[in-house]
């Protein structure tokens, strides 16, 4: 029975195709979201190998971080930039949960996770995730879960402020816009633990500085950040 499943697959896909988010591609039998090419071809960063990386390096004199990580790098007409631009504003989710999913396999093997106790994506202002109708950061998240069996919390931090948006915003600009953005709603959630902060582009690290100034306010608490793509400011 299987050749008749694949069959009416083959059938239905010549009716409507199934395309990779990230080149455009048809996807092939097997293939989800991503394809195989799509996959192998990204550069990976591997900064979650390396210790004082360019990420690690945002935050230096900054904020205290104990490590940070991007899956690749955000560089314009990228595979990778399709893909999170198909994510916030296509509203593919799937996208999230499988880019989360592949780097948490990889946060994993590394041992880059076995000290965390907690992931937390940085969170959307209630108007924005309401607008948009979901937050990218947390979908990652889930992903990254699913790969490392590490539970997210949603409920801890808030956002408080919605900020104008940090595109073509100077490196201060950026800073300024995101200060004092966020609120912890719960620090019982969070006291004790090692957390890894999400959010799906790293650029200058204004909005997660802002974030992880908030959660090191609590007592006990450290902060490794991930993002799935870097983009040099």
């Amino acid at each position: 029975m299987n050749w008749l499943y694949d069959l009416w697959d083959d059938f239905l896909s010549l009716l409507f195709p199934r395309i990779c988010y990230g080149c455009g591609n048809h996807l092939l039998r097997n293939e989800n979201i991503i394809c195989t090419e799509c996959y192998v071809v990204i550069p990976r960063t591997n900064y979650h190998t390396i210790r004082e990386n360019p990420v690690e390096q945002i935050f230096w004199g900054r904020c205290k971080i104990e490590s940070a990580a991007a899956f690749s790098y955000y560089n314009k007409g990228s595979r990778i930039r399709n893909l999170i631009h198909n994510l916030k504003y296509k509203g593919i989710k799937e996208i999230g949960f499988e880019l989360g999913r592949i780097y948490g396999l990889s946060l994993k093997s590394s041992g880059f996770t076995e000290s965390i106790d907690l992931i937390i994506p940085v969170p959307l202002h209630p108007a924005k995730k309401r607008s948009r109708g979901f937050n990218q950061s947390e979908i990652i998240a889930e992903g990254i879960s699913a790969a490392t069996g590490i539970q997210v919390n949603t409920r801890a931090v808030i956002r408080t402020v919605s900020s104008s948006t940090q595109t073509k915003r100077s490196r201060y600009e950026r800073w300024v816009n995101v200060e004092g953005i966020f609120s912890i709603k719960d620090p019982d959630l969070i006291r004790g633990k090692h957390i890894l902060l999400i959010d799906d582009v790293i650029t200058t690290g204004a909005t997660m500085e802002s974030c992880i100034n908030e959660l090191l306010k609590t007592e006990g608490v450290k902060v490794s950040v991930a993002a799935i793509a870097y983009a040099p400011a």
